[in-house]
Order: C-alpha cells, then structure tokens, then sequence
C-alpha cells in the first residue's frame, strides 16, 4: 500500500492505448451436482463465511498453521494431499448486480484453454499487510478454467510465523516468492501477479529469474524504476493522501529513537482505504487477517537492468476507485516505465479480488491469452 509524505498530485499525463473492461452483465447461471438434478446458484457468501472462520480458528491455535492448501509460501508439506475444495451454496440469495458472477463454464467457452496457452500457471503474489488468503476468490475462479495456480505467502504476511518487526531487507520479505522461482523445474515459466507492495517484490523476483517469468502482472501496483523505493516513488509524486496518513501507525519496537521496523493500519479506516467497494464479508476477513507491513523493504531501492527485469513482458490493471494508490499516481508510473499493455477495471477499488473479482478473472485470462 501506499507511503504518502508529500502534499501536491502528480501531473495527468497522455497514457499508451488502454482497454476498459467493462463487465456488467446481469447474467446468472446454474450448475449440475453430480448427486442431484437440482440446480443451485453459486453464492460466494458461504466461501466468505468460511475463510472469516478458517482465519479465526488460526488465531485460537496458537500459532497452528491453517489446513489451507491454496498458499504455497513453501510452507506446506511437499506432495501432501490437496483439502477438499469448499462447499457450495444452496442459497438463492440474489446477487449484486455490480460484478455478476459469470460461470467458468461461460469462459472456457470464450475460447478458454489453459492446456493451449503458453504459459498456465499464475503465481498470485499479495501486497503489504495482506496474505495468500487475500485472492481466494481468484484461485477458485483460475482453478475452475484449470489454470495452475500458486499464492505466495511473503515473509511476515499471512500464515507465515515470522514477525514483520524483524524483517530486515527485500530479499528477506521476498525470500518465499524467490526460493519459489529457483526451485521451478528447468524451462519451466510462470505469469507472475503482484498487487499493491507486491509490485516491487515480483520486479524484484524479475531481476532474479526474468526467464523463469513469462509475464508480470501489476494490479494497483508500484511499477518502479531503477534505483527507486517504495517510499521514494509516493514521496517524490507528492501525493497527498490524507486517509492514508491517519491509517498509517509506524511501529518502533527497536526503540523511538530508531527507524521505524514495521507499519500497522487502523483498522476502523481500513474500509474506507482499501476496500471502498467490497463486500462487507471480505472487509471483515481482512480485519482479523491483515498484519503489519516491514518498514525496511519500503526503504529499500531497486536495481533493475534492461537486460533481466526490461526483457519480462510487463501488464498494468489499473483500479480508478482507488483510495490507497489513487489513478493519478498509477498513471504516473505507467508513463514513467511504460509496460507493454494497459488495463483500466471499471469501478474497482484497491482490492478488486474482492470488490471485482469476475472482472479480474476475465483481464487476468485476457493476459495469459495474448501471444
């Protein structure tokens, strides 16, 4: 997420050729158990009421780790069984109209083919303070177009035990995404996905391994140049974002008098900050979700050449409903370090996993399809 320290926005500047996503179908559709005649309408509610439950029954295990298996952090069991995948709602709660669920069947119709694409494994890589847990609703979308799917669980973040105070450096918050990459078989690729903070982690994964990369995604992401922060980039745009600023609770648990190790978000703002239009379920599974984000990693500057990190195709989703990362930055970024295509998610606010997740689903497989 973003660190705002200065007060005027950047300049609007001409941007290369963007495609709208517009997704405001009304459709509804129905699935056939194999149990049953009967059909039912898909309900996400029931996935939300159980990643809530899963996320509340970790915090009373005393550090247990969550029988989840859609986060590969490396954490998991090598070739253990995959869980059951979770329950569908019988419920015939009508659906908001503002991102229709659209069946997976109705996309692989759209010539839809993970066994034809170049590249079909997508690697979900979360922002500050999130967590694998964040793209659940995109694995089990991705996953029903038999797209292999991987969520990372960065140092710190999720169900990863390590605390974000003791974090020292990039490499070491980026450490489960790289060791990842390193241990892909040989002339195996990935699309990599990156989100908010995310963005600097998989540019950094890129300069690591750009050919274990196909392609890289950013979704309201910090894109930066060479010999850029985190911190530099939100400085020097002087940004102004006054919910930002309130959010913000720099932690010192190495004393006042040193740097800052961690930033916290209040939770009363997060709402308002990250997720303006989502669902109320979701906000609620990030309150008792989200942790604290490393202060170091956000200092720390980039060093990306031309010749690794500038040889991965580069894709940019921008999210105009934005309170964390407004449009005007993303913008910024974009015409900075232009990436070869640029999205622009109607109505999505910085969490469109949450507040658009049928509309991502559709730009993420757009991408995976381009040649």
């Amino acid at each position: 997420m973003g660190i705002c320290l200065s007060t005027k926005s950047p300049p609007r500047r001409n941007l290369s050729k963007r495609v709208t996503n517009n997704t405001n179908s009304s459709s509804r559709w129905s699935r056939v158990r194999s149990s049953s005649i009967k059909r039912e309408k898909f309900d996400d509610s029931v996935i939300n009421e159980h990643a809530i439950a899963a996320a509340l029954l970790f915090q009373q295990q005393n550090g247990g780790v969550l029988p989840f298996d859609r986060s590969s952090s490396l954490r998991h069991v090598p070739n253990s069984k995959r869980h059951q995948s979770l329950p569908r709602s019988s419920s015939t709660r009508a659906r908001s109209l503002t991102d229709p669920l659209l069946p997976p069947q109705q996309l692989l119709n759209q010539d839809v083919n993970a066994d034809e694409l170049e590249v079909s494994h997508i690697v979900l890589v979360h922002g500050g303070g999130f967590g694998a847990w964040c793209w659940y609703k995109t694995i089990a979308l991705l996953e029903e177009c038999k797209f292999r799917v991987t969520a990372i669980d960065l140092t710190g973040s999720g169900i990863d035990l390590f605390d974000a105070n003791g974090i020292q450096s990039l490499s070491q918050y980026v450490a489960p995404l790289t060791d990842f990459l390193e241990k892909l078989a040989d002339g195996e690729k990935v699309i990599l996905v990156g989100h908010d903070f995310g963005g600097a982690c998989i540019s950094y994964a890129m300069e690591l391994y750009p050919s274990k990369i196909a392609k890289a995604i950013f979704i309201a992401a910090s894109m930066l140049k060479s010999g850029q922060s985190t911190l530099d980039m939100f400085s020097q745009k002087e940004n102004s974002n006054d919910l930002m600023r309130q959010a913000q609770k720099f932690l010192y648990t190495n004393g006042n008098n040193l740097p800052p190790t961690a930033i916290d978000l209040d939770k009363t703002l997060l709402k308002d900050l990250l997720f303006n239009h989502s669902p109320a379920k979701d906000v609620a599974l990030a309150s008792v979700s989200m942790r604290p984000i490393p202060f170091p990693p956000v200092l720390e500057k980039l060093s990306l050449t031309d010749a690794n990190y500038g040889s991965v195709r580069r894709f940019y989703i921008q999210t105009p409903e934005d309170n964390a990362i407004p449009i005007t930055l993303q913008e910024s970024m974009i015409n900075e370090s232009p990436p070869e295509k640029v999205f622009r998610l109607k109505g999505s606010d910085h969490s469109p996993f949450f507040s658009k997740p049928q509309a991502l689903h559709k730009l993420l497989v757009e991408i995976a399809k381009i040649t």
